[in-house]
């Protein structure tokens, strides 16, 4: 607080200097003013200016560097050229044209600095993420699911009344992905009867089943609070001249206390654009905070890039290839992030290592296109990120043309999807999207191929979909490639039962063998699997998925060979 004072006091004093007309010609009216009363004038203007940029910034909130201050050098400027006279008017002129540089300088920053802001946005490039790991469940519950569903557990809140839910947040603790929503104070007043909010909601993120539970756990210095408790406010008044983008989120350790994060950076040239550096770290109940760069972010954090800086920067990346101009004409190049995103038109999701990723699809700018240029993953405790192609040899449709299949598929129930992100399943370019009803309730889990509409099934749960969309991958011909993570086994047997069924250009062949495994195999990837039958000896290679049905990726038959 003492150095929003400081900061100001000098802004005022600098201001009233500019301002008040020191030679007397333009004061003179009835008669010169004694120096007593000029001297009054005087203060009495700079403490106006005072009270008022005081006022400015404890509301606004606003970074205390001295180039927030160009908009009113200009004006301040303008208005003692205008009222002074002689030598001062000449010597304020100066300073007049000054200032209107460095106006002209902030105002244009966004025409000559695109390709800054590209350079600083600039992606590694693949063509295709990892297959998913069909061991694990994808974190494919909706936050809309998950919000309606804390909404109605509301009443484990103590003095519901004073509150309301905040915003959801989906992080790891303790191996598990869940979603985090803090209770806020819902008005003023209900801040003044309250003082402090009473904790946290938490639910899984993997299993739509799982009921929310209420964490107590006092917060003093929150979003919702007002006047010095107010959570950003807190955070302004002790690192003024941090720059921060995006809303604070809260982030809870293994052990089940929450803080809050705020993301802070640097502009990338004249207050404009913006490239993270690292995080404050705020203690809800105390109030005390510590500043930690990307690397040193304790290890709980999932999101220590706010979603808000990665949207920028993915505009960035998609806008700026060729300079801010081409953005306007010509366009070569130019690829949009679309705004399916769950949070500020990205999508959390999670690797199999844990960590966070933020999603983006792009598309084209060109209007009534719903083809996909690519995919961004961007990881979310580093701010770094990776352009995927996509099979560069066909054509994926984006998530918007994802969303309007799906609205078409439930069209008689008027279901719509929400959070569509992209997986790898089997080797196979696959949105999973979950599907809510007109009141936000989960229904099903619809997976639909990129490259090949017509391909997709839906479920109740993520994992019999994908079970589902294995069998229409293997019934319309596409090979079919195991996950990432799963063991590569051998055995040998006798085979003791064979089903053949045909598959478009292939033929799908699953088989049982004496020792109880079950397996399954696409003459796509074994062409001498057509000739299989009973009583047959073969050695199978095949991965350790967990399924009833094993896939196989290669097989020996006795007396035929591969």
């Amino acid at each position: 607080m003492g150095l929003l004072i400081i900061f100001t006091a000098i802004f005022a004093m600098v201001a009233a200097v500019l301002v008040f007309p020191f030679s007397d010609k333009k004061l003179k009216h009835a008669g010169e003013p004694q120096n007593g009363e000029k001297l009054k004038t005087f203060l009495s203007l700079f403490l106006l200016v005072w009270v008022l940029s005081a006022v400015f910034f404890y509301v606004t909130k606003r970074d205390m560097n001295p180039s927030v201050f160009w908009p009113a050098l200009f004006f301040a400027s303008l208005a003692g050229a205008f009222l002074a006279s002689g030598k001062e008017q000449f010597a304020k002129g100066l300073v007049l044209l000054v200032s209107l540089g460095i106006a002209g300088y902030m105002l244009t920053a966004p025409l000559w600095n695109a390709g800054e802001k590209y350079h600083t946005a600039k992606m590694a490039q693949k063509t295709e993420i990892e297959p998913f790991d069909e061991r694990e469940t994808p974190a494919s519950v909706p936050p809309k699911f998950a919000r309606n569903k804390m909404k109605k557990s509301f009443g484990q809140v103590p003095n519901a009344s004073y509150y309301q839910l905040g915003n959801l947040q989906i992080q790891k603790v303790n191996g598990k992905y869940v979603y985090i929503a803090p209770v806020e104070f819902s008005g003023f007043f209900k801040w003044l009867k309250g003082r402090e909010t009473p904790g946290y909601f938490v639910m899984s993120a993997t299993d739509a089943d799982d009921n929310p539970k209420f964490v107590k756990q006092n917060m003093r210095y929150t979003p919702s609070s007002f006047l010095q408790k107010n959570l950003s406010r807190h955070i302004r008044l002790h690192y003024p001249k941090k720059i921060f983008y995006g809303e604070p989120q809260v982030e809870v350790d293994d052990h089940g206390k929450s803080y809050y994060i705020r993301t802070y950076g640097h502009f990338i040239s004249a207050r404009n654009g913006f490239k993270a550096e690292g995080i404050v770290l705020v203690d809800p109940e105390s109030g005390a905070m510590k500043s930690y760069s990307l690397k040193q972010a304790p290890a709980f954090i999932d999101g220590a890039v706010s979603p808000e800086a990665v949207s920028l920067q993915n505009s960035y990346f998609g806008k700026f290839v060729h300079g801010y101009w081409n953005t306007l004409f010509g366009k070569r190049d130019v690829k949009l992030p679309t705004d399916e995103g769950t949070e500020a038109n990205v999508s959390p999701i999670f690797d199999d290592k844990g960590t966070m990723y933020y999603f983006t699809d792009f598309t084209s700018p060109k209007k009534d296109v719903d083809s996909m240029l690519g995919y961004s993953l961007t990881n979310a405790r580093t701010g770094k990120a990776t352009y995927y192609t996509g099979n560069l040899q066909e054509s994926y449709m984006d998530s918007q043309g994802n969303l309007q299949i799906v609205e078409k598929k439930f069209i008689e129930k008027k279901w719509k999807g929400s959070m569509p992100i992209l997986y790898n399943f089997y080797g196979e370019a696959s949105w999973l999207t979950p599907v809510l009803d007109s009141n936000g309730f989960l229904q099903t889990y619809f997976i639909v191929s990129a490259a090949n509409p017509e391909i997709s099934v839906n479920a109740s749960t993520p994992d019999a979909a994908l079970k589902l969309y294995k069998i229409a991958l293997r019934r319309s011909g596409s090979s079919v490639d195991g996950s990432s993570g799963s063991e590569t086994k051998t055995v040998s047997g006798k085979v003791l039962r064979v089903y053949k069924e045909k598959t478009g250009d292939y033929t799908s062949v699953s088989f049982l063998l004496a020792s109880g495994q079950n397996f399954t195999v696409s003459s796509d990837t074994v062409p001498m699997a057509i000739y299989l039958k009973e009583g047959d000896q073969v050695k199978v290679t095949y991965l350790s998925t967990g399924e009833t049905f094993l896939p196989v990726k290669a097989m020996e038959i006795k007396g035929i060979g591969k």
